[in-house]
């Protein structure tokens, strides 16, 4: 089939939010992404190379064959590659926090390469819940679902009343909060269950959160008393935190 204009106009239209949410869909592109998140979404509309194509037979959908400049029309990147998909967005519902892992709570982080790489910590770290606040950059975005790498087909990202989840959830259950006035992470006793969250890339926790935390945890610079930057960038953050996490329980 030949991608139409209008196709291609459509494609193009889903980097914004309101068409994203609309028709509840969202684009992927290039192999390595694709290729991930067919492990979860079904395609229902692919445009790619004859190559692409013929090695990836029973997508679902509608499928275009388009040339090198048909993808540069379509595509959302600076440089296209391959193939460009537009896939149904999971469900609504948001779980509980359960028992006996780990989640992410993620509190107004604003930028979308922050929230993609931070999604892709999570997958590499077997963190398989994000939830977000309601002003956390949207993880459907172009930008996101790039930086992310194909980890959404494996982390489910949830948007909530954050500070109404955490006063929700077990009885218990640890709330673990990255604070400039928290214990060196590298000291404290850290569990394999409970809600790590991260903070505002500028002003960190919001009071609200904050007042949930139940072990403030601090990463201290090297050597201690140096003159340094103020703060880590977030996702950064996120993956010593995780690192940590999980080298205790090794």
């Amino acid at each position: 089939m030949t991608l139409s204009k209008a196709k291609i106009k459509y494609i193009r239209s889903l980097e914004q939010k309101k068409v994203r949410n609309a028709d509840h869909v969202f684009v992927a592109e290039g192999p390595k992404v694709v290729g991930d998140l067919l492990q979860t979404f079904e395609p229902l509309l692919t445009a790619a190379t004859t190559e692409w194509l013929e090695s990836h037979p029973s997508t679902g959908g509608e499928r275009f064959e388009v040339s090198a400049e048909e993808l540069r029309k379509a595509s959302l990147l600076l440089h296209p590659q391959e193939v460009i998909a537009v896939m149904r967005m999971p469900g609504d519902c948001v779980p509980p926090i359960e028992r006996g892992k780990l989640v992410l709570a993620l509190d107004d982080i604003q930028d979308p390469g922050n929230l993609g790489t931070i999604i892709r910590i999570a997958d590499w770290f077997g963190i398989t819940d994000i939830y977000c606040s309601a002003h956390t950059a949207d993880a459907w975005s172009p930008k996101v679902v790039q930086a992310a790498m194909g980890s959404h087909a494996r982390v489910a990202v949830h948007y909530a009343d954050l500070p109404q989840l955490l006063a929700e959830r077990p009885e218990g259950l640890p709330v673990w909060g990255t604070l400039l006035d928290g214990r060196n992470i590298y000291n404290e006793p850290l569990g394999t269950e409970g809600i790590i969250v991260m903070g505002n890339e500028g002003n960190g926790l919001s009071p609200a959160i904050r007042q949930t935390v139940t072990h403030p945890l601090f990463i201290p610079n090297y050597p201690a008393g140096r003159p340094t930057a103020d703060s880590l960038n977030v996702a950064v953050a996120t993956a010593i935190t995780c690192a940590e996490f999980r080298r205790r329980e090794l």
